[in-house]
């Protein structure tokens, strides 16, 4: 395998989520370059499903992309958070919920070019109320759709971020009983 070595690294932000340092590496046939590196402790996202086929998203503003998306619930870890922990409470956070079985759909680095954060994305089924509250710097919308249309909101591109998409597209397979649909484990 070609592997990249590490020459030199500087940090050079230090931020309250994501750092980002600037490393010199050696590559396999012995030039060097450079590779910026954002620092991410990781995070969780979730599909919830209630008893009647509804799937719960979240309607919030996205400064970075300067529009507000629909997305699955999900956030950051806190360094050394279980991500079952993390997937239960930005639950309760986003949504008021609990749910009574949760399951690990999939998991995965969203960009690997430039993150080390990688992302573990939930299936969260046996809903009911639970005292929640979002982050004071959070101002969402829950929305209920049938997880049968989540397919249109996709395609007429109503939902347009990477692991919403992945998520409500593994759920909905799941659910269906498509075969080769699979749940990770169960946690």
């Amino acid at each position: 395998m070609n592997r990249e070595a590490c020459i030199s690294s500087r940090r050079v932000y230090n931020g309250r989520i994501v750092a980002l340092r600037v490393d010199e590496v050696e590559l396999p046939n012995g030039r060097h370059t450079v590779r910026e590196v954002l620092e991410h402790p990781g995070a969780v996202a979730i599909v919830p499903v209630d008893d009647d086929g509804q799937v719960v998203l979240v309607r919030q503003f996205r400064y970075a992309t300067g529009q507000s998306l629909l997305e699955i619930p999900a956030g950051t870890l806190t360094r050394g958070e279980d991500p079952i922990k993390a997937a239960e409470r930005e639950l309760r956070e986003e949504t008021g919920l609990e749910a009574e079985r949760v399951s690990l759909l999939a998991e995965f680095y969203p960009s690997p070019g430039v993150s080390t954060e990688y992302m573990w994305v939930f299936l969260a089924q046996g809903l009911r109320p639970a005292d929640g509250h979002s982050e004071e710097d959070e101002f969402i919308e829950v929305v209920r759709q049938p997880l049968l249309a989540v397919r249109g909101l996709i395609d007429s591109r109503q939902i347009r971020d990477a692991k919403s998409i992945i998520g409500l597209l593994l759920a909905t397979d799941l659910l269906q009983g498509r075969p080769g649909a699979s749940v990770g484990r169960n946690l």
